[in-house]
């Protein structure tokens, strides 16, 4: 069977794969129901009428819930927002599949220096509280970022990332645990 995105990243919250109204009632949680916009604003993007509709819509929740992540910026299927609040994602960034990503999340462009532009993160990549992560770097598959850490360097698949200035270990199975329900 063929799920669509939104099944998908709902899948990863509930282990489940819901359809019609099961996904509206999960709707009542701020970070699903932002996520359900987003990808309702992306499929409809570039059609004239449902797409200005859908990008008014999700302009008003991005202020009232505190996430500013805009249809532009190109994110994988099984998508999860661990908590809702103060999140911003640049739209040029770049985001795998199954990553999770925690309130107080900077995804930001580096407007100069060696690392001018915005990130790239890869698959299967958890971002704790209060992570920055900025420049145009790249960020692996399997990739812990413990909280407030502060990433400005590429991070190699299969590694933890902790602290500020960042610091980065090998780990094998670094995100065992951490994200639950792949896609």
């Amino acid at each position: 069977m063929s799920y669509s995105t939104i099944q998908k990243d709902f899948y990863r919250e509930s282990g489940k794969y819901l359809s019609g109204f099961q996904i509206l009632k999960k709707c009542f949680s701020p970070n699903l129901h932002y996520i359900y916009l987003l990808r309702k604003t992306q499929k409809h993007y570039k059609k004239p009428v449902i797409g200005i509709f859908y990008k008014l819509v999700l302009r008003h929740y991005q202020i009232r819930y505190g996430f500013q992540i805009y249809p532009e910026t190109q994110i994988g299927e099984g998508f999860y927002l661990g908590h809702w609040g103060h999140l911003v994602i640049n739209p040029k960034a770049k985001i795998g599949k199954n990553c999770n990503i925690a309130q107080g999340v900077t995804i930001a462009q580096a407007n100069r220096g060696k690392n001018e532009g915005v990130p790239t993160i890869g698959n299967e990549v958890w971002i704790g509280p209060n992570s920055v992560i900025v420049g145009n770097i790249t960020i692996g598959n399997n990739v812990l970022i413990a909280p407030n850490s502060y990433v400005n360097m590429d991070v190699p698949d299969n590694s933890v990332v902790i602290g500020n200035p960042a610091t980065i270990t090998s780990k094998t199975n670094a995100t065992e645990n951490y994200i639950n329900n792949k896609v």
